[in-house]
């Protein structure tokens, strides 16, 4: 809390003055923060393409671009999927060779898997106004590292399995995180009007994760190998700018 506390007040102090300042964007390049909501829908690759299927996230971030059209963010995204391909090798110690469980009845329990996880990551980059209605608009690049990580999460969805309740359920998890980097490149539009402001891109990331439990029961001990896991998307992002524009040069009386 004591390192968040001062990012925070010194987001809101920029912010104070974006809404103070009124800004020609259609003529200069300005400086200004703005609020990103992003939605992706992703390729997984590397070793991950052996866990899960295409997925997607959402999320948000908040970003400060210079006059010079330089651009520094903090991002954060929740990752959720519901194709994992693994449900045999997880539950083959306790299971059918389908992957179901029987439970105590002797009648089938449902469970449902889904892919579960999170990406933080604090991004820089530069803004090329080429093809835009205004020089705050136009293709960009963006670098970004952080953290990334992801599990399966286990539901049961009628019948019982106790042995994948509770403590028990992060043993078949396969939860595992580390260090991320990104690369990211797209089209930024910010409106002379701000009634439009939005961004789409592809991005890549790549994750260098381990596990993080102590003891994976179908591998009936700790998952000890280091594992590469890219992920391929493309991004669709609403922005709420935060400047106010100049007022127009005409007036009715």
């Amino acid at each position: 809390m004591k390192r968040i506390l001062p990012l925070v007040g010194f987001l809101l102090f920029v912010f104070s003055m974006q809404v103070e300042a009124q800004k020609n964007i259609k003529n200069e390049k300005i400086e200004t923060l703005f609020f990103q909501a992003t939605y992706s829908f992703q390729m997984p690759g590397g070793d991950l393409k052996n866990y899960y299927g295409n997925n997607s996230t959402i999320g948000g971030g908040v970003n400060f671009k210079t006059k010079q059209n330089w651009m520094f963010g903090l991002h954060g995204h929740f990752i959720f999927g519901n194709d994992v391909k693994i449900r045999r090798e997880i539950l083959r110690m306790i299971g059918t060779p389908d992957g179901e469980i029987i439970d105590g009845n002797g009648t089938f329990t449902s469970l449902s898997m889904q892919e579960r996880g999170y990406h933080f990551q604090a991004k820089a980059g530069k803004l090329f106004p080429i093809f835009s209605p205004n020089p705050n608009s136009g293709f960009f690049v963006m670098a970004g590292v952080g953290y990334l990580l992801h599990r399966i999460r286990i539901e049961t969805q009628f019948g019982t399995a106790p042995q994948l309740e509770g403590d028990y359920a992060k043993g078949y998890d396969r939860m595992r995180g580390g260090f991320a980097y990104s690369g990211e490149f797209g089209y930024l539009y910010l409106s002379n009007s701000r009634l439009a402001n939005f961004s789409i891109s592809l991005e890549f990331t790549q994750a260098f994760t381990k596990g993080l439990r102590d003891y994976d029961f179908s591998m009936m001990g700790k998952d000890n190998k280091s594992y590469v896991d890219n992920y391929f998307g493309i991004k669709i992002s609403w922005i709420i700018p935060t400047y106010v524009r100049v007022p127009k040069e005409y007036y009715y009386y």
